[in-house]
């Protein structure tokens, strides 16, 4: 069965002065000349998105849609109206947003996190409320596993993330340098999974997997800044945050580390990494 608002290849059965007949499931979709590619004749194969025109007929289009059916987006409100808002997803028609799927009213130029759907009706839609579309009740992942976090919404106790595109978690505010926004994807770890259902994550794959990654970026920024950065352990924590995305507790360990083995100076303005000469004199 055709997927509507999903990609698929499909066969060119004849070429028309309205554009290219694709072959279906459900019968024939055209493809409008204005998308057709100049080399394009019959029997060749092409990956189109499909989806409804302003009539509701299926339509093909070479576009790239932002997202398909069952996926999350940040996007840009387009437009509001008396049914919804419309969102520039990357093809000629917007995404409608109804009110009802609008946990806080949309605003035209603002970014919005989405999770676009089929309607009872079977027209392509977006909604807002995220957590209509979690489960937490079939958890399948465990303690130390990677996942893709999107975030969704902010908390006292941090951010709400959602988990492989299935699963709600909460990443704690110690986690969240850098101030990442809503929408931001991240690649994240289960820290733990509760009772409850409910799932914990990190940034962090292991304590000691962290303090490594921290030593290589900050050896990464010193090679990108001529061996120079202007950061010491009486550095603000928002500076180290936005320099090097690690805490300033990470960072004095890190550069303690690097210290003690030779890899860098620290001085009165900041962190020199020592050259070659120096650092095999030391040891």
């Amino acid at each position: 069965m055709l997927e509507i608002g999903t990609y698929h290849e499909l066969e060119v059965k004849k070429l028309t002065p309205q554009g290219a007949y694709l072959l279906s499931e459900e019968g024939e979709i055209l493809l409008p000349r204005k998308y057709v590619p100049s080399a394009l004749k019959p029997g060749d194969r092409l990956r189109v998105f499909i989806y409804l025109d302003s009539e509701d007929r299926l339509v093909a289009t070479t576009k790239k849609a932002r997202a398909q059916v069952g996926e999350f987006a940040l996007l840009n409100v387009k437009e509001t109206g008396a049914v919804g808002a419309f969102l520039d997803w990357g093809l000629d028609k917007d995404l409608l947003v109804p009110f009802a799927e609008q946990p806080v009213p949309m605003k035209k130029g603002e970014k919005r996190l989405v999770r676009v759907y089929l309607d009872r009706s079977g027209r392509i839609s977006a909604s807002a409320r995220i957590e209509r579309f979690l489960n937490n009740e079939r958890i399948q992942l465990k303690q130390g596993d990677e996942v893709d976090l999107i975030l969704y919404q902010f908390t006292d106790l941090g951010a709400k993330v959602v988990i492989n595109g299935m699963h709600s978690g909460l990443l704690f505010k110690s986690e969240l340098y850098g101030r990442p926004g809503l929408g931001s994807r991240l690649k994240g770890y289960v820290k733990k999974v509760r009772d409850d259902g409910k799932i914990d994550v990190t940034l962090k794959k292991s304590p000691a997997h962290g303090h490594d990654l921290s030593r290589e970026r900050i050896l990464k920024t010193l090679a990108t800044t001529g061996g120079f950065l202007p950061l010491t352990d009486r550095s603000s924590p928002d500076l180290i945050a936005d320099v090097l995305k690690m805490s300033k507790r990470t960072f004095k360990k890190a550069i303690g580390g690097l210290y003690k083995e030779g890899y860098i100076d620290l001085k009165e303005e900041g962190i020199q990494m020592r050259s070659d000469r120096d650092k095999t004199h030391q040891d």
